[in-house]
């Protein structure tokens, strides 16, 4: 099944259209890259996909045992290496606030978004740094 339709727009901006839906989302090079760093870079939306994956995911597992999740936010961080240009690490700071907070509940959304399919699908290279708070 295609999924997307992607457009070199020039000076190193892309716009890529979700072909179920119609939305689209534009990149830009990074400030540091010879861009504009008006939009998310590749890179940046690699890094930030872990965080919505892992989101998703957890909230899946939620739905399934009827919990209410009342809050969930992440902060991504992403560190680019050199030689080869790269993601070296990502870091992800998430707060999460359920409305039944149980020690059982932790340890499944927890063990369920760090196993995530985009966070087992990014090279083993990358470092994934996930701090899950519990509000």
């Amino acid at each position: 099944m295609r999924l997307s339709k992607v457009i070199y727009k020039g000076d190193l901006r892309t716009l890529a259209t979700h072909l179920a839906s119609g939305e689209s989302i534009i990149t830009d090079a990074p400030v540091d890259n010879n861009g504009k760093g008006e939009a998310f870079s590749p890179t940046d939306l690699a890094a930030t996909s872990l965080a919505n994956c892992m989101m998703t995911v957890m909230g899946i597992a939620a739905n399934a045992r009827n919990i209410e999740i009342e809050k969930m936010e992440a902060e991504v961080t992403k560190i680019m290496a050199a030689n080869p240009r790269r993601i070296s690490e990502i870091i992800i700071n998430l707060d999460l606030k359920i409305n039944e907070d149980t020690e059982n509940y932790r340890k499944v959304l927890t063990e369920v978004g760090l196993n995530c399919p985009v966070a087992k699908s990014l090279h083993p290279d990358i470092k994934q740094s996930v701090t899950i708070n519990y509000l």
